[in-house]
């Protein structure tokens, strides 16, 4: 089993700018030791490490860690897609074996038509030479973009970040759903059935998710959703055991060839397998 979406991150390095005290209980360090816990309750295996700031520095770092971490199986790094020499940086990094994926912070960025910009092309163009995942992590007022986005760069492999974060505590299942369902009738689209619960409201229950992970299941089938935590910032959110009791409730119905393609073998599949990951 595979958790294909995690975070560390080191506040003395000063690159995460959304993250200050006003978050609390995830406002300090988190590293592999904080992690492992919950890894062996659950049988997991290994992870992906997702960036959590937009600079190169953090990708280094996170591979840093990824070097000396068995348990961490990928990384998903940043890189400044507009830079001119997007395409020259992402060479260099993409020689170190353990990046899998590259991931703009889309959700921060103020120019909603972001990912329409012709001077993406290059970076994405380098991605697709080196066989990098491209990580969408977008709301839904993002998604009619990322379909045209999708259609400019047919040979890119792209991933939604956490159903691109439906808005559950305003019970805005509709609007999602029809916002989604274009990018999950592309079959070359995956989704991460992750980030759910910290777009609930705080007393939230199973009968608020549910309906979410079980409308991913159908629009994406089983083949093309990944089973991610989103920690530590699902500690915001009643922590990583309750979400990933959420989870599996949600799956309770598959076959074990589906439910194990899910938590696991479709994060292999589409981050590890094709670069030769361990």
């Amino acid at each position: 089993m595979i958790d294909a979406h995690q975070h560390f991150w080191r506040l003395a390095r000063g690159d995460y700018g959304w993250l200050t005290a006003d978050f609390g209980p995830i406002y300090r360090d988190f590293g592999p030791e904080d992690l492992q816990a919950h890894l062996t309750t659950h049988g997991i295996a290994q992870t992906i490490l997702v960036q959590a700031a937009p600079t190169v520095a953090e990708t280094h770092f996170m591979l840093e860690i990824a070097e000396r971490t068995p348990f961490v199986a990928g990384v998903v790094g940043w890189v400044d897609f507009t830079a001119k020499d997007a395409p020259e940086t992402i060479a260099a990094l993409a020689k170190h074996p353990l990046l899998v994926g590259l991931r703009p912070m889309v959700q921060d960025i103020a120019d909603d038509d972001w990912l329409l910009r012709d001077d993406l092309a290059p970076a994405l163009e380098a991605m697709i030479a080196h066989e990098l995942v491209f990580d969408a992590l977008v709301l839904v007022k993002h998604l009619p973009r990322l379909a045209v986005f999708a259609e400019r760069y047919p040979r890119l492999r792209i991933v939604i970040d956490h159903g691109a974060k439906p808005q559950i505590r305003d019970r805005a299942f509709d609007a999602w759903r029809d916002a989604i369902a274009p990018l999950a009738a592309d079959q070359r689209i995956m989704c991460k059935l992750s980030g759910l619960v910290t777009e609930a409201l705080p007393d939230w229950g199973a009968d608020d998710v549910t309906p979410y992970c079980r409308e991913l299941l159908s629009l994406f089938g089983p083949q093309r959703l990944i089973w991610g935590s989103d920690w530590p910032v699902v500690n915001l959110a009643g922590g990583y055991n309750r979400w990933r009791e959420a989870a599996m409730a949600a799956l309770a119905g598959l076959s074990d060839d589906d439910r194990d393609a899910i938590l696991g073998g479709n994060a292999a599949r589409h981050y590890l397998t094709t670069r030769g990951r361990r």
